[in-house]
């Protein structure tokens, strides 16, 4: 076979099958065919240390599910920090099976690898989202806030006979864990953590058509020096949560 169409046959294999097929092509001298081999290697080498991370991460929707709770359903949210838009959480219930490399906290990812996970996980999951607006923030406070979003995303999702949150505990007769940094720790979790960024991120570039001048399309209502310095030219806006500083002393 020439290297090109051993290329193809390349693009095809399966791990399963690898280990015969590199027996064979070891036995080939041509320096482009060992190129090949090595880099089908690093490839598998790659996939198998992004499916160790994933099964790892998936330990305690297992050990839920071992106990007897089969809809186990991963919470978080985006959004405490800001000065200005909402704050929205999402609940994720995966279905059996599910497997999306790379999916991870979604600061983590890039913007289109966010977008991409995003879809997927809106296709084949339950999920469920809850936004609270810059005046109900000022009202109860971000850490109440942050709760009733969560909360609200939970109902949407239906039957939950468990919970994993990103560091908060809920006021919910429902069985429930709280994991630091759970979105790095568990893949439902990393999953809302997804939606809620995407659905934010997503808001903040529409406000940024509304209220252009403080970069929201960019920096999302986070304190950056262009929202500062548009806080500073054209004044607080009605997305504003204005009992968070320096807006509370303008």
């Amino acid at each position: 076979m020439t290297i090109q169409q051993i290329k193809q046959q390349l693009q095809q294999i399966r791990y399963e099958e690898w280990n015969q097929l590199k027996s064979t092509l070891s036995q080939d001298p041509r320096a482009g065919v060992q190129t090949l081999i090595r880099q089908k290697e690093r490839q598998f080498e790659r996939e198998q240390a992004l499916r160790e991370d994933f099964e790892r991460r998936m330990i305690y929707e297992r050990e839920w599910k071992h106990k007897g709770y089969t809809r186990v359903v991963g919470v978080d949210e985006v959004g405490r920090g800001p000065l200005a838009g909402p704050v929205v959480a999402a609940a994720v219930l995966l279905p059996d099976g599910f497997y999306l490399p790379g999916l991870n906290d979604s600061k983590k990812m890039t913007k289109s690898a966010r977008d991409a996970a995003y879809a997927h996980i809106i296709e084949v999951a339950e999920v469920g989202v809850g936004i609270v607006e810059p005046a109900i923030i000022d009202e109860i406070n971000i850490y109440e806030a942050t709760k009733l979003a969560m909360t609200e995303a939970i109902h949407q999702v239906g039957e939950v006979d468990a919970l994993l949150i990103d560091a908060m505990k809920l006021e919910l007769d429902i069985p429930q864990q709280s994991l630091i940094k759970g979105d790095t720790l568990s893949v439902s979790i990393a999953a809302a953590s997804v939606v809620a960024k995407v659905v934010r991120d997503r808001m903040m570039e529409e406000y940024d058509l509304t209220y252009p001048g403080y970069g929201f399309a960019k920096n999302a209502g986070y304190g950056t020096e262009t929202h500062l310095e548009g806080l500073r030219r054209l004044g607080v806006t009605p997305i504003h949560r204005r009992t968070f500083a320096p807006i509370k002393y303008m």
